[in-house]
């Protein structure tokens, strides 16, 4: 069983994957939630879509006095050190993550990913109407009220890789 994890989710301002606006991040060590960090980011680009906004409510107006990523990052690093990733879709969250590395000429270090959402398909197959974060969290006993708010979108994902992605023996939860 893996008993520590750090569960991440980032929102973007826009359709570029490096315009993160906000992180949330729980850190999981021996099967209890460690730490929760949030920051809002000052996006790269710096400008938000009517769509981006529509789904989290973040506008230019709430991260224009935020910091840029390389200093957010440098306080969430640290902490993530060595565990391994997880994401509701994380290939969405790893893009982000590798994209805005990128337009700040950071090292990218080799973050391993997993994914819940492929582990809900997984476990649950067609016995949920889909594997959208909140009806894969509410199947596994999760209440995601704040959801495209990063910090409860990874909280719901820490919940969710406790159930059902690093399981005992592999053994998956039926209810």
């Amino acid at each position: 069983m893996m008993a520590d994890f750090a569960a991440i989710d980032f929102e973007t301002a826009n359709g570029y994957r490096s315009s993160v606006c906000s992180v949330g991040v729980v850190i999981v060590r021996n099967g209890q939630v460690a730490d929760r960090v949030h920051r809002l980011i000052r996006p790269e680009p710096n400008y938000y879509s009517w769509f981006t906004t529509g789904v989290h409510g973040m506008t230019y107006i709430d991260t224009v006095n935020e910091d840029l990523f390389p200093t957010v990052w440098a306080g969430i690093a640290p902490k993530i050190d060595g565990l391994p990733l997880v994401a509701h879709n994380s290939s969405f969250d790893e893009s982000c993550l590798r994209a805005v590395h990128r337009v700040y000429c950071m090292d990218y270090p080799d973050y391993v990913f997993h994914c819940t959402c492929r582990a809900s398909r997984k476990t649950f197959g067609k016995s949920l109407p889909n594997h959208q974060l909140h009806t894969v969290a509410a199947h596994c006993g999760f209440d995601l009220v704040n959801h495209h708010h990063a910090l409860a979108d990874a909280e719901a994902c820490a919940w969710i890789a406790g159930k059902i992605l690093f399981k005992d023996e592999g053994k998956q939860e039926t209810e």
